[in-house]
């Protein structure tokens, strides 16, 4: 299957009325897993590459080129996106190995400069045909930095996609980043509010902090592309904790890498079918 850009799948997700799962690779088992998941669900997949992964790997090559490389291989339509960048050379660097979208997080600059400096990058993105996302006002972050009590304005929703001419918007509706418990309380009457007024598919960064029936009622409620990172690298590092308490002599790290593997595949087809059936309500 083809290596695809975001912004035709969030369309095509938001018009059936689904939800399109974005899924963060930390390293290389990570897009194996999520992209073999895609093709037993039926559903294409985001494989995102933060900053903060790029970093940890010395650079967005080494990890960017191998999930381009499981993407072009993958049985299922796969986006390659570069997620929450703030760092213009980095964005850079990922148009030129050949990712298919971009998140350029402008949200903590100046909003003149943020909308100067995401229409810059969404109009260098789209004369490669590569999608944009980006973020108004500030979803909940890591270590306190924001807070999950934040909302986006609509109106100012609006103004933002018609200045910058981004494909999707990352909007602050309750969630907050790195959650472990799944207990974030969503403003659905405010999404759908954003969702009226913005004509780009919405995004809902922290997922990992929103119970399943929540997600579909965001979903229902105008939500298309849903970020989980935490809450599958729980599951990931639970598998191998499992595994190697269970078995503390195993040396092999192909042994317990393989069990976070195949547990943060079954966690994402699970999820990838709740998020394809939000508009349904079918629990997976």
């Amino acid at each position: 299957m083809p290596l695809i850009p975001l912004a035709p799948a969030a369309r095509a997700a938001r018009s059936r009325g689904e939800g399109l799962a974005a899924f963060n690779v930390v390293h290389v088992e990570n897009a194996e897993a999520f992209a073999s998941a895609a093709a037993r669900a039926g559903t294409p997949v985001v494989l995102q590459i933060s900053q903060n992964a790029a970093r940890y790997h010395g650079g967005l090559a080494p990890i960017g080129l191998a999930t381009l490389e499981i993407a072009r291989a993958a049985e299922a339509d796969v986006v390659v996106h570069l997620d929450h960048a703030d760092d213009l050379d980095l964005v850079r660097e990922a148009l030129d190995l050949g990712v298919s979208s971009i998140m350029y997080d402008g949200s903590k600059l100046p909003d003149e400069e943020n909308r100067a400096r995401t229409a810059e990058v969404v109009r260098a993105a789209h004369d490669l045909g590569v999608s944009v996302e980006a973020e108004l006002g500030e979803v909940g972050g890591k270590d306190g930095v924001h807070s999950p009590t934040a909302r986006t304005d609509p109106a100012e929703a609006a103004r933002f996609v018609a200045d910058t001419g981004v494909d999707l918007l990352a909007i602050a509706v309750g969630t907050s980043h790195a959650m472990t418990e799944r207990t974030a309380l969503l403003d659905l009457a405010l999404i759908e509010e954003i969702a009226s007024a913005v004509e780009v598919p919405l995004v809902l960064h922290g997922s990992s902090g929103v119970a399943d029936a929540d997600i579909q009622a965001a979903i229902r409620a105008g939500m298309t592309k849903i970020n989980v990172s935490t809450h599958l690298n729980t599951v990931f590092t639970g598998a191998v904790r499992e595994l190697l308490e269970a078995d503390p002599d195993v040396v092999d790290t192909r042994t317990w890498m393989r069990a976070g593997r195949e547990a943060g595949a079954e966690e994402a087809v699970r999820l990838m079918t709740l998020f394809r059936d939000a508009k349904a309500g079918v629990p997976a």
